[in-house]
């Protein structure tokens, strides 16, 4: 099977386990629905777009046991890789450094309508565990772990390959958790 056709049947499976898990929500009647209409718009804003930029560049999804809470992010591409200019940079309190991306011009169709009015239209990304946790009830999701990855300065033009997700909490896409980062030129 070809890389293209791999990607297009991926993307498809992908597709039909968001459809069948929105399908299954609703019926539930949950509480969050306000939260839930978001997250499905957002996701639905993405699956559209999605299959434009992927990639099969690597990525270690043992990293997503060092997430806090990963229940709150909508998987949407399993390894995505992204390039754009750092614009800001910062420590979270869960231990994760928490920047926001410019892409690269082609890009833009991975962004929701809250990347846009709350990030000025830039990505986030974070990579968790890079920095000491100071909020108590993250309790030990990074114990005995320490992220080493590279964290680029603001300006630098970087390529970043991780998870492409919706933060149900916030509505925008993320690449979360990084699993590479390099600077390029």
């Amino acid at each position: 099977m070809t890389a293209i056709k791999f990607k297009q049947v991926l993307f498809f499976l992908v597709a039909i386990s968001i459809s069948l898990s929105f399908s299954c929500d609703q019926k539930k009647g949950k509480k969050h629905h306000k939260k839930d209409k978001a997250q499905q718009t957002a996701t639905s804003e993405i699956k559209q777009n999605v299959s434009a930029h992927n990639s099969t560049i690597n990525c270690d999804t043992s990293m997503w046991k060092y997430v806090y809470n990963p229940s709150r992010l909508k998987v949407i591409d399993k390894c995505k890789t992204v390039t754009g200019i750092i614009e800001e940079s910062s420590t979270d309190e869960d231990g994760d450094q928490h920047m926001l991306l410019k892409l690269d011009k082609g890009q833009g169709d991975i962004l929701t309508k809250k990347n846009i009015k709350k990030k000025q239209g830039y990505l986030v990304i974070e990579a968790v565990c890079v920095n000491k946790t100071t909020l108590k009830k993250v309790g030990n999701t990074c114990n005995g772990f320490v992220n080493h990855i590279l964290i680029p300065r603001i300006n630098d033009h970087v390529r970043v390959s991780g998870s492409l997700v919706i933060d149900s909490h916030n509505g925008w896409a993320e690449i979360h958790p990084i699993s590479k980062m390099e600077v390029i030129n």
